[in-house]
């Protein structure tokens, strides 16, 4: 049984690939322009401008995408988006049609301002009191366990670092 499909000839289509390629394989060297070019589209495309201070806002960019932080509860938290009209000179990313329209945005990025008293308290309970009380639970944690040791005739050690969870500071002001 011979089929002429298979066979382990020399011809054409058994041909190393690469030697046909080779022309398209070799010049892989980027000229500068190119690479130039590369790093313009980098820059561009890839970061965000930053907005101006609004006096009594604080100013940030929100995703449209994460479906565990839609926009509709950073509005209830008294997140407003930023309409082109709000900044005089943004007119260039003012989305022009869909559910935001008038609205600052690039992509699925949407610019939105908070009430900076809002920010202060935000940051001050993600940033401040919410790691605090996780240094009260391990100092609790690392009483337990010296406790335990003891009972048992044994000492525990502590680092520098635990003696530093239990100082209070007070919260900063948050930029």
């Amino acid at each position: 049984m011979s089929d002429s499909r298979i066979k382990k000839s020399g011809d054409e289509a058994r041909e190393d690939r690469g030697l046909r390629d080779r022309a398209a394989t070799e010049k892989r060297e980027l000229s500068d322009d190119d690479r130039l070019e590369m790093f313009r589209a980098q820059f561009f495309n890839a970061a965000l401008p930053n907005l101006p201070k609004i006096d009594g806002y604080h100013t940030c960019w929100l995703t449209t995408s994460n479906p565990r932080d839609p926009i509709m509860d950073r509005l209830r938290l008294g997140y407003q988006l930023i309409k082109s009209s709000d900044i005089p000179g943004y007119d260039a990313i003012s989305l022009k049609t869909g559910e935001y329209s008038g609205c600052l945005g690039i992509n699925e990025m949407l610019a939105a301002r908070l009430p900076e008293h809002l920010y202060q308290r935000y940051m001050e309970e993600a940033h401040h009191n919410a790691p605090a009380q996780e240094d009260e639970k391990l100092t609790e944690t690392v009483r337990a366990i010296q406790e335990q040791a003891r009972r048992a005739g044994a000492d525990v050690q502590l680092g520098d670092g635990m003696e530093d969870l239990q100082v209070k500071r007070p919260a900063p002001v948050f930029e």
